[in-house]
């Protein structure tokens, strides 16, 4: 933080080419970030870890000789519930209150742009969900006794998963007219994305409603991604859905970028 707020070291990042300044930002703004969570790795994990792996015990105990698809299913529903609670709750969160704390006068005085803030936040956001889904995957094979198929293409799932999901946290947080209804909207939007649409069941379990609601969330595309990779790797729909997850993730930069502002009153 103290090579940005040195006088020094900002005239020099206003001269740079556009990339260079781009990745000077970037790295700049994650290593804060990763400062962060350094400090609160312990509390981080268990956060992350917590509600999912509850979940996970309570499919296993009541749900009685469960298909290998279905124990799929579960696993990869209780992966993408990892990332909607650091996602979206933990950092939607996170993000009100630096705006209730006026941390974003302190961003708003450097030279920085809004989407580069976002992006080191996605990056955290991986930090944090990235030791849950690892936990989670190896103790969902464990207790399930199923192999996972693990394909190349299972960390560009698990990115655009999170970023696509991130979005709404870090639109929340920067929108947040106060932390108090921030912190209660992003606990029942969880509970609603979670429970009510495609992630921890199939589409075809949910009422017609919320089947056609389902379609505008980004978790429905990553939770059938997340089972398609997890089973047959690959493949053209895992396609399909990362580029719909692309595409909410764009959105999420450029209604951030032009909607809302650093400034608490706006």
């Amino acid at each position: 933080m103290s090579t940005f707020m040195n006088p020094i070291g900002l005239q020099p990042l206003r001269k740079r080419g556009r990339w260079e300044r781009w990745w000077t930002e970037i790295s700049i703004l994650f290593r804060i970030q990763f400062a962060i969570v350094r400090d609160s790795w312990a509390w981080v994990i268990l956060m992350a870890t917590l509600y999912p792996l509850t979940t996970l015990l309570f499919m296993r105990f009541y749900t009685v000789n469960p298909t290998d698809e279905m124990v799929v299913q579960i696993i990869a529903g209780n992966l993408v519930f990892g990332i909607i609670v650091m996602g979206m709750n933990g950092l939607g969160q996170e993000i009100a209150l630096q705006k209730h704390q006026d941390h974003f006068t302190f961003y708003a005085s450097l030279p920085i742009s809004k989407n580069n803030f976002v992006l080191a936040n996605m990056l955290r956001g991986l930090m944090n969900t990235l030791p849950s889904f690892l936990i989670l995957g190896s103790l969902g094979q464990w207790m399930y006794g199923v192999q996972l198929h693990y394909s190349p293409g299972l960390p560009v799932v698990v990115i655009l998963s999170l970023t696509s999901v991130v979005g709404i946290g870090i639109l929340l947080g920067f929108w947040s007219p106060t932390f108090q209804f921030t912190n209660m909207l992003c606990q029942a939007l969880m509970m609603i994305i979670s429970f009510l649409s495609p992630v921890m069941v199939s589409i075809d379990q949910l009422p017609v409603p919320l089947q056609w609601i389902s379609y505008v969330l980004p978790t429905t595309y990553a939770a059938d991604a997340m089972r398609s990779i997890l089973t047959v790797g690959w493949s053209k729909g895992v396609m399909l859905d990362c580029a719909v997850m692309l595409v909410f993730s764009m959105i999420s930069l450029i209604v951030v970028n032009r909607l809302v502002s650093w400034r608490i009153n706006k």
